[in-house]
């Protein structure tokens, strides 16, 4: 990505809630756990992660719920936009955020698919990033580059 020195700005559907967030992420990624499919409702979430030192809510407050012990994933209590998921855990502080909810998320180019072993059977992501079985910590191998299949029965990729 390059050395991003500018600020992403971005916010939820009705504008209450706002953010900015400075500098290079600490990696983009796509996840495809059932909790952050559930958060988002969609069968795949990209993530943006700052440093939580780097980010700002410039308007609004998000609700914050507690889905697990250290983990919220907040989101506009008016409109209801998932915005953020926030850990106790991390060490430094993160604040990883829902890349659609950025003004411009194609600054952000996600490098590799998280739990990609628990993705939905029947969605898959054409791209040739590293897919891991868990978050890449602790220097997990990646088991898997690039799609898992050719496409969906019946499609075929057309040749390059």
């Amino acid at each position: 990505m390059g050395d991003k020195t500018e600020t992403g700005a971005g916010g939820c559907l009705c504008g209450a809630v706002r953010f900015q967030a400075a500098g290079e992420p600490v990696v983009t990624g796509h996840c495809h756990c059932s909790d952050c499919r559930r958060h988002n409702g969609g069968p795949v979430v990209t993530l943006v992660i700052f440093p939580a030192d780097k980010v700002r809510f410039t308007v609004g407050e998000r609700k914050i719920y507690q889905s697990s012990p250290g983990f919220g994933r907040a989101f506009c209590g008016q409109c209801g936009t998932p915005l953020t998921i926030e850990s106790e855990k991390h060490d430094p502080p993160n604040i990883e955020f829902h890349i659609s909810t950025f003004d411009d998320p194609d600054a952000y180019v996600p490098s590799l698919h998280w739990y990609h072993s628990r993705r939905l059977a029947w969605f898959d992501v054409a791209d040739d990033l590293p897919r891991y079985h868990g978050l890449n910590r602790d220097g997990e191998e990646q088991y898997r580059h690039g799609a898992a299949t050719k496409g969906l029965p019946g499609y075929n990729f057309p040749e390059s």
